[in-house]
């Protein structure tokens, strides 16, 4: 699986954002996209873009919180596409932003169940296949405070950090099965989160405002970068590659030839005696 052409790629969170970036760049290999999505509006968009350029998509509208309607969805794409060959786990939400202590606790569920409970929900529905095959893929979206507090967003910076970890675990597990599973931190991007954190004015802190007004006007990290980084991981190239964070910035094109160190491009504490 040097390149991706005709493999399945179900991708979650895929209607917008850097999901809808992955879908494009994806269907560009000649891979056929398993789009998923809450929003119809913006699967039929993602859709639409993707077959004007000549791609493959389906579309497959979902909720990742609920087991039933993931598993579903990746039947269909095994009926369409022959199976999910690669799990791009991209679903994801903010949350409250603001110092914890003034949070709804109410306002916690839905960044949990959707952060942390749809990547596992995705990811326990494409395994016993990858397993079968002998051959898989799982790339799970980090992000801001997964590796590094992050004040005012805690539910999101837990969120992250949870699923850098199932990452580490998960990839332990199924390693004899020729899977790997990795984390991909995209770097700043403009999308609504950006927004989010605009709107939130002084709750979302100094740095994190700044950043996100610079990310608006710049764009951030460039979609090239982080659909490259993305195709690496999902391809033969990587195979000697798991459990491991990576982010679009690290020297990740070293990886593919060089041993990496095993505490390297994880969470695992490294202390210096």
């Amino acid at each position: 699986m040097r390149t991706l052409k005709d493999q399945g790629v179900l991708i979650t969170g895929a209607g917008r954002g850097i999901g809808k970036r992955l879908a494009l760049g994806f269907a560009r290999t000649g891979a056929r996209v398993g789009l998923l999505s809450r929003s119809q509006a913006e699967l039929d968009a993602t859709k639409l873009e993707i077959e004007h350029a000549g791609g493959a998509a389906l579309r497959i509208r979902a909720d990742v919180r609920d087991f039933e309607q993931i598993s579903a969805a990746v039947d269909r794409m095994r009926v369409v596409f022959g199976g999910v060959h690669v799990l791009i786990a991209g679903a994801a939400v903010q949350g409250p932003i603001g110092p914890f202590a003034e949070d709804k606790p109410k306002q916690w569920a839905e960044v949990l169940d959707t952060n942390v409970l749809g990547v596992m929900n995705s990811c326990y529905a494409v395994l016993p296949q990858m397993v079968e095959r002998r051959s898989g893929k799982i790339i799970v979206l980090s992000g801001p405070g997964a590796a590094d507090a992050r004040p005012n967003f805690a539910v999101f910076a837990a969120s992250k950090a949870a699923v850098v970890r199932l990452v580490e675990t998960l990839a332990e597990e199924v390693r004899d099965h020729n899977v790997q599973v990795n984390a991909l931190s995209p770097g700043g991007t403009y999308t609504s989160m950006t927004d989010e954190i605009i709107q939130a004015g002084a709750r979302a802190g100094s740095k994190d405002l700044e950043e996100a007004e610079h990310v608006r006007i710049t764009g951030g990290a460039s979609a090239e970068k982080q659909i490259q980084l993305a195709l690496f991981l999902a391809t033969e190239r990587s195979n000697h590659v798991s459990g491991k964070l990576i982010h679009v910035t690290d020297d990740w094109k070293r990886l593919e030839h060089d041993n990496i160190n095993p505490a390297a491009y994880t969470l695992r504490r490294v202390m210096k005696t």
